[in-house]
């Protein structure tokens, strides 16, 4: 009998609940664990299909009840690559607008905590909000909240096209996505306890990126009040390949349609497959004919960042902009094909790059493409916005322990883990107590920013002055105020000019 009455007594015990947030569309459960609340999969608008493909994001539909908040969503459509350092957790589908939010556990509404914002990065296509690394976690102990999204991506993200000239023609959804994610966070961000009015954006590669973009877009103004660029490029073709007006994205979309067999209006476009409209593309087929990438719609942009920047027309917020010591992709090329590039000044290139002619190729490439399209970009970027409002330059140049033997300096996005304090999830056994102690360091200067306006502790970090010019360089020594790649970057500035 003892049994039974324990039996009945367990099965009448309700499941313990994890925390309930309401929103502007209703309420959502999220968890708890060590002190950190996590809602996951958030509707910020609604699913971005059928009819709704290719148009700017709708409003997502209220519900009643309580909302299950405890898993990812899908991450957006897309064509996954092996390698990639930041894996996806979801399997990637086209209903993919949704937003996750890491909220100390003790908050309540009104709290007024600052808040983050992170942008992913993956070319504009590949990537998603998933990834363990990417995880809010540390930010929500430290007492700032986190939030995520999930933006379109590939043809799904940025697509013109004649066949929808009479819904405006087309244009960079993407974008547009991202500012309905900050408008998602001014509305329902105090619910979590977050100051809608200390909001920090900030994001890597195409995320980096896609800052410059609410910077200088009218669309963003108001809906964030600091920025942090990370290995986001900025000068103009920097990665060779110019912004194409709408008309020539059109012409690009219909070389796309033209090329798979498919004619006929928006209805049929909107009917083809998900499948048939990512058709291969990735970070390593993004070049290929039938992508037009980012454009000049005249909705989110007109004109490049850069063009908007370089007229001091850039939103006047305190802003870290930066980029890795190795932060490139190259193509082991003989070295002589490399230098020949620079015409001319092939010999200047060699003295710079190579001076003892001992560099191997890969290595070679990696750092002019680095110093070409981030590393030189985000000092010009500093120096243009530091004009008119503080800004902060970093270069990160640490190397984990256990990489020491392959890297040489810090490849293009080794800094997330560092920035987000995931390095365990990143590293995981090969993790060293001096790797840690740099994720702290670098960790902390992202949250004393968001928190503050000033990433100046634990250790000082001036404000970026041209005269100076000095870099905030994070490497194995912790930080330091000093720039050796200066001669290397001048030589890149006088190519850009």
């Amino acid at each position: 009998m003892k049994h039974l009455v324990l039996s009945l007594t367990l099965l009448a015990t309700p499941a313990l609940a994890g925390p309930v947030v309401a929103i502007d569309t209703g309420k959502i459960e999220g968890v708890t664990e060590a002190g950190v609340s996590a809602f996951k999969a958030i509707p910020f608008a609604a699913p971005p299909t059928g009819a709704d493909r290719w148009r700017a994001p709708q409003p997502a539909a209220p519900w009643t009840g309580v909302r299950d908040a405890s898993q990812y969503a899908h991450d957006c459509a897309q064509n996954p690559f092996p390698g990639d350092a930041a894996p996806l957790g979801t399997k990637p589908d086209e209903d993919c607008l949704y937003a996750n939010v890491w909220t100390p556990a003790s908050a309540k509404p009104g709290a007024k905590l600052p808040v983050m914002v992170w942008i992913y990065g993956g070319g504009f296509v590949n990537g998603g909000a998933s990834p363990a690394v990417y995880s809010g976690a540390a930010f929500a102990r430290d007492g700032v909240i986190m939030v995520s999204f999930n933006y379109r991506l590939g043809r799904f993200g940025f697509f013109a096209h004649p066949a929808l000239a009479s819904e405006g023609g087309g244009g960079n959804f993407a974008f547009m996505d991202q500012v309905a994610a900050l408008k998602w966070v001014k509305r329902n961000v105090a619910a979590f306890g977050g100051d809608p009015g200390n909001v920090t954006v900030f994001g890597e590669s195409a995320g980096g990126m896609s800052v410059h973009f609410l910077l200088t877009s009218p669309a963003a103004r108001g809906l964030y009040q600091k920025a942090i660029v990370e290995s986001g490029a900025g000068r103009d073709g920097a990665i060779g390949k110019p912004t194409p007006t709408l008309a020539e994205a059109a012409a690009i979309g219909k070389s796309f349609t033209d090329a798979i067999g498919v004619s006929g209006d928006a209805a049929a476009l909107r009917a083809l497959s998900a499948d048939r409209i990512v058709n291969g593309l990735s970070m390593m087929t993004m070049t290929a004919p039938g992508y037009s990438g980012a454009m000049i719609d005249n909705k989110t942009l007109w004109e490049t960042p850069f063009a908007v920047e370089s007229s001091d027309r850039a939103a006047r917020v305190p802003v870290i902009v930066g980029a890795n010591s190795a932060d490139g992709f190259g193509f082991a090329l003989p070295k002589s094909a490399q230098f020949a590039a620079f015409g001319a000044k092939a010999g200047q290139a060699a003295a710079l790059y190579d001076p003892d002619g001992t560099r191997a190729p890969l290595d070679l490439a990696t750092h002019l493409f680095a110093d070409k399209v981030m590393v030189e970009p985000a000092r010009a970027v500093a120096r243009i916005l530091s004009r008119h409002q503080p800004i902060w330059l970093y270069r990160f140049d640490y190397v984990a322990t256990s990489m020491r033997g392959e890297w040489k300096g810090a490849p293009h996005a080794t800094e997330i883990p560092y920035v987000m304090d995931t390095v365990k999830a990143r590293y995981g056994e090969a993790l060293t107590v001096e790797d840690q102690k740099i994720a702290s360091l670098t960790h902390v200067y992202w949250v004393n920013f968001a928190k503050t306006g000033k990433p100046d502790a634990p250790a000082a970090w001036p404000t970026y002055a041209p005269a100076a010019d000095k870099v905030h360089r994070i490497g194995g020594a912790g930080a330091e105020q000093a720039d050796d790649l200066k001669p290397r970057l001048d030589f890149m500035e006088g190519l850009a000019k």
